[in-house]
């Protein structure tokens, strides 16, 4: 068996730009790397990128090439994203809490969850699920 050394989740984004406006503006990632930007109709963006906030790795990918995505997302399409959910540790979620609604999210406030850990938990802009733990 080969030793692993990480993993990456891969998410498909509607909208590179409002998807990397909320990890890096808001969550704090950093853009590792990304695809060459293209000039589309959609907007100037990249399709793929690789974040990274500190261990924590996370890539995104356009789920239309270029010039092909829809006015408004299909729903049908994006409803399992709920389904899906990041775990990120934090040393403190009631800090995470507090510094995002600093920035302008609306969030209710992390609990205790009945295993032990404080839990803070939003949704992405395509309905991916994250929870701080601390």
């Amino acid at each position: 068996m080969p030793q692993m050394t990480g993993c990456v989740p891969l998410f498909q984004v509607f909208d590179m730009p409002t998807s990397i406006h909320f990890y890096r503006d808001m969550l704090g990632f950093e853009i590792y790397q990304h695809a060459p930007e293209v000039e589309t109709a959609e907007g100037r963006f990249f399709h793929w990128c690789w974040l990274r906030n500190g261990p924590v790795e996370l890539m995104l990918n356009t789920a239309y090439d270029s010039n092909e995505r829809p006015p408004e997302p299909d729903a049908a399409r994006w409803a399992g994203h709920g389904d899906v959910s990041l775990s990120l540790g934090c040393a403190n979620a009631d800090a995470v809490h507090a510094e995002l609604t600093a920035k302008g999210m609306t969030l209710d406030p992390p609990r205790t969850s009945p295993h032990g850990p404080r839990e803070l938990y939003l949704r992405d802009p395509d309905g991916y699920d994250l929870c701080f733990r601390s």
